[in-house]
């Protein structure tokens, strides 16, 4: 399957395959990552492997780029008016950034889940459905919705309620909705900019179990200002930062263990241990 393209033939990508891989493999690869709001430098140089079928987490203080990097990977950043985005997001060694990859298709692959629940104003089932319908789904809708909602571990709670709107759910119930809907495009990778931020601590637990359980079919990345979810949800942990001219900056990456009891750079065990940041 490829990219669908604005005109020039692109490279075929590879089918997704859903078992689970080793832990060396590179499903995202950031190289010379720079981003610009006007003149703003935001985001300085960043170069990051992300592996497949693996949890990975940006950490870091507030405004040091993770979300802005985050957006960088489906082009979400496309939508600033102000935003420029240099160097390469490859993706099974594509260039997302190149002209001819259309935007629309890369969000497909690459689905996204907010801070704080959007579900539309639009009935449970709608929510599931409306992002398959638009993408061409051609099968049977009504197991297609119960597919994604059980992997969203939310059948069980709304099967007898598909009718009535998302936003009658409680907040964790519509997270988990915003991510049965960002599934029902049957994506590659999923995004995650502070899920649980806006969640009490049972939600919030649900929402770790259920990353975790999915991680067996989808590379996911998560931002979090939360030091203990980090530690016990991912795999991968990266160390954003501000430079002297406040751009972000990746300080350190590494598996979440060794970046959490062994960091390589004094700035991250400054900023695990709570002494900055």
């Amino acid at each position: 399957m490829a990219l669908r393209s604005t005109g020039t033939t692109v490279p075929t990508l590879p089918a997704k395959d859903n078992t689970a891989r080793t832990q060396e493999e590179t499903i995202l690869r950031l190289d010379k990552l720079n981003v610009f709001y006007g003149n703003f430098h935001a985001v300085s140089n960043v170069d990051l492997d992300i592996q497949k079928n693996r949890i990975t987490a940006f950490i870091g203080p507030s405004g040091c780029g993770k979300s802005t990097v985050l957006r960088c990977i489906n082009r979400m950043n496309d939508l600033v008016p102000s935003a420029r985005v240099e160097g390469q997001v490859l993706y099974h060694g594509q260039n997302l950034n190149s002209r001819n990859v259309d935007p629309v298709e890369v969000r497909r692959r690459i689905g996204m889940v907010f801070q704080r629940p959007n579900p539309f104003p639009k009935s449970i089932f709608e929510n599931v459905a409306w992002g398959a319908r638009i993408n061409g789904f051609k099968g049977n809708m009504a197991e297609h919705v119960e597919r994604c909602l059980r992997q969203a571990a939310l059948w069980d709670e709304v099967k007898d309620k598909l009718k009535e709107s998302g936003l009658s759910l409680s907040g964790g119930q519509q997270q988990r909705l915003c991510i049965a809907r960002a599934l029902a495009t049957s994506p590659d990778v999923i995004l995650l900019d502070e899920p649980a931020s806006a969640l009490d601590p049972i939600s919030t637990l649900r929402i770790e179990e259920l990353l975790r359980e999915l991680q067996t079919h989808y590379s996911i990345v998560i931002v979090t200002h939360n030091m203990q979810q980090a530690a016990r949800l991912s795999d991968q942990t990266v160390f954003f930062s501000l430079s002297d001219t406040r751009s972000g900056i990746l300080v350190e990456a590494g598996q979440t263990e060794q970046i959490f009891t062994n960091p390589v750079d004094p700035r991250t065990e400054a900023y695990i241990t709570g002494r900055f940041g």
